[in-house]
């Protein structure tokens, strides 16, 4: 068909990490023990958080909101790259492909948002401990968590139906084990112009803001805590959001890494590894931080166990 538009899509082609087929086995036997671990980790963080009265607070309700997010998050991706492993397949299908993407973005942006919000709720706390009970009440973080939903639902949905818009030639290869937003619109032959503004434009708004509002809510911590006379009191202040600056430095840090790797580097293999360290390994990660940080959560462990 050469370069002949082809609207009628079957399926795309996931290169994946490797065509090795003698690794096949054991990149399978890998990110199933990784997606096992990232499910059941962040579960046992869900039922400690339910189970304990005392942890029933805006910070362990943003946190176990955070963990049944990246839960979603690697299954999105991950049961799909195992089903491919498994049958020596890299295919997806074109409804497949665009409802994967659409919600990697939904739940990417939902992981933004909640992240700004416990920093936001550690500002309170610290900045302003007098007014933390009648600032953050629960009406109040429900509000937050709906419209973390709603905008990046709208955010999902909007990228998703632009997608549909566009004309697929026959070369579908993606060079990634999910289906990226970046690399499908890269795909079209129909014209993208607004595909990239859109994505250039919404991911500077929505990445953007939430990160500057965890900058200047750490900026202020680290101000107040600078200012407290006992060396006592300003570890214990810094201890109470040490879990959450970790978490926030592997998301963003690794979601940087994939785009600078992006640019760097033609190699998809490359690519692939660094979008692997950005969807895969915060979410498995994210309930050790908290459980061997947190000293609350630590406690609840050791009740229920």
């Amino acid at each position: 068909m050469g370069l002949e538009n082809w609207t009628g899509v079957i399926e795309f082609f996931l290169l994946g990490l490797s065509e090795d087929p003698e690794l096949q086995p054991i990149l399978f036997g890998l990110f199933l023990l990784m997606y096992l671990v990232t499910v059941f980790g962040n579960l046992l963080i869900i039922l400690v958080i339910v189970s304990d009265s005392h942890l029933h607070t805006p910070m362990y309700f943003f946190l176990s909101t955070l963990s049944f997010t990246d839960i979603c998050f690697s299954t999105t991706t991950v049961p799909k790259m195992l089903t491919n492993l498994q049958r020596q397949s890299k295919a997806i299908s074109y409804t497949g492909c665009i409802t994967q993407l659409s919600f990697v973005l939904l739940f990417a942006g939902m992981e933004n948002f909640l992240l700004a919000a416990m920093a936001f709720d550690r500002y309170v706390a610290i900045c302003t401990p007098l007014h933390y009970t009648a600032t953050m009440k629960f009406h109040l973080c429900f509000l937050i968590i709906l419209f973390s939903l709603g905008i990046s639902i709208v955010d999902a949905l909007l990228h998703g139906l632009m997608i549909l818009r566009l004309s697929f030639c026959t070369y579908l290869e993606i060079p990634h084990f999910f289906c990226e937003l970046d690399q499908v619109i890269k795909l079209a032959c129909s014209d993208t112009l607004i595909n990239n503004i859109l994505v250039y434009s919404v991911t500077s708004a929505l990445g953007g803001v939430p990160l500057l509002g965890i900058i200047f809510s750490y900026f202020k911590i680290i101000s107040s805590i600078l200012r407290m006379p006992s060396p006592g009191g300003r570890y214990k202040a810094f201890s109470t959001c040490g879990s959450h600056l970790s978490v926030v430095s592997l998301f963003y840090g690794t979601a940087f890494g994939v785009y600078i790797s992006s640019a760097f580097t033609e190699s998809y293999r490359k690519t692939s590894v660094a979008s692997l360290m950005y969807t895969v390994l915060p979410p498995m990660l994210n309930p050790f931080i908290y459980s061997l940080r947190n000293r609350d959560i630590r406690r609840a462990l050791r009740k229920i166990i």
